[in-house]
């Protein structure tokens, strides 16, 4: 099974502290796991300080740039979900006018050209199955991949707006296992 790239929302019953009002980017979905970064957790760090890397680019211009908690793993590496056009060489083009690319040398690049561009801090990641039990378990809703969430609605709005892409507010949400 593999499936488009979705925009995964905590259920409001998710206690789970890593996860608990979040909002998933998930662009890999098939037999072997899925993987996503969480997309509305800003972290207090700049680009500028997160980039340890020489470059003629003034990063203190993008101070306003989301730096955000992508997920638990790999909490030291970067994702970088973007509106602008990367290569299928330098990461995932997704629909909907989204790129996601691990790539410094195209993060530079979308700052320097000014394309919508988001860098996550770690992703996150299931193994075999373990999403479609969580699913089940009522742990999680879906929505479309939509580039206006990530690069138009406030990070701190994100979750809020994401459930109400559904036609429903959080208090109207109640998950049950799919099995009960």
């Amino acid at each position: 099974m593999s499936v488009s790239p979705t925009i995964l929302i905590a259920s409001p019953q998710m206690k789970d502290p890593s996860f608990e009002r979040t909002v998933v980017l998930v662009w890999h979905y098939d037999e072997d796991g899925a993987i996503g970064v969480v997309i509305n957790r800003t972290l207090r760090h700049k680009i500028a300080d997160v980039l340890e890397m020489e470059t003629t680019l003034d990063l203190e211009t993008f101070g306003d740039t989301p730096v955000v908690w992508g997920g638990p793993v790999e909490s030291d590496s970067g994702t970088v979900v973007t509106g602008g056009e990367i290569s299928d060489t330098e990461g995932w083009i997704l629909p909907n006018g989204l790129g996601v690319t691990r790539s410094q040398d195209a993060l530079l690049r979308l700052l320097e050209t000014g394309a919508p561009t988001m860098l996550c801090l770690g992703y996150a990641g299931w193994g075999p199955g373990q999403l479609d039990r969580e699913l089940e378990l009522g742990g999680w809703l879906w929505t479309d991949c939509d580039a206006h969430i990530i690069f138009n609605v406030p990070v701190e709005d994100r979750y809020d707006h994401a459930i109400a892409t559904l036609g429903v507010s959080e208090h109207m949400v109640w998950m049950h296992p799919v099995h009960e």
